[in-house]
């Protein structure tokens, strides 16, 4: 069965992006096409039980083993060598990223406390978007009794555009809520309402 999010994509977020865009093929509608989970522990290197732990909450917040990073060179100054632990990262894609996307806007944000929306600044240029996490929290998967340390982490939506303000369009209309935006409905429920400045 395929995700809510996905049939809201292909139902209602493609037509409105070639009407929008002024695209006449349906193929160069801009989509989402992976999502990257990164957390980085500077302390792993040194304490292995805490990136234990965080591999063990990647996990259970996305639905996927996560992989842990190891340091590509040694850098004395952090006390760092080359191939220690330093973090871990999960890639999403296909049904699992439509509902990780999914839980991320209508269960994981709206618990952000004093949240004014997402800034639209946060694009790399090349059409991906970067949210950060300040505390892993948010995310209802965490038992907040089992927690041994408050992580953040990053969130990089990595999309088929190279321009930004496509990807600014597609990320509005599925639902992520920017400063500014006005609410976007999927099947009859509204995902995410509109931000104060």
């Amino acid at each position: 069965m395929k995700p809510r999010l996905q049939k809201h994509f292909e139902e209602r977020v493609t037509p409105r992006l070639m009407e929008e865009l002024g695209l006449d093929n349906r193929f160069r509608v801009p989509r989402i096409e992976k999502i990257v989970v990164n957390v980085g522990m500077g302390e792993g290197a040194r304490n292995p039980k805490v990136l234990d732990k965080v591999v063990d909450e990647l996990g259970g917040i996305t639905g996927q083993k996560a992989v842990v990073t190891r340091a590509r060179k040694s850098i004395s100054n952090f006390g760092l060598r080359e191939n220690m632990p330093v973090g871990a990262k999960v890639t999403l894609r296909r049904n699992r990223m439509y509902e990780f996307l999914d839980r991320l806007v209508n269960v994981a944000i709206p618990r952000i406390r004093d949240f004014r929306g997402l800034p639209t600044r946060a694009f790399d240029g090349r059409g991906n978007y970067t949210i950060g996490v300040r505390e892993q929290l948010i995310f209802p998967e965490i038992d907040y009794d089992q927690v041994e340390s408050v992580h953040g982490m990053d969130i990089v939506l990595v999309t088929s555009t190279d321009k930004d303000d496509e990807a600014l369009a597609l990320l509005r209309e599925m639902g992520l809520p920017f400063r500014g935006g006005t609410p976007v409905v999927v099947s009859g429920e509204e995902v995410a309402g509109p931000a104060e400045e």
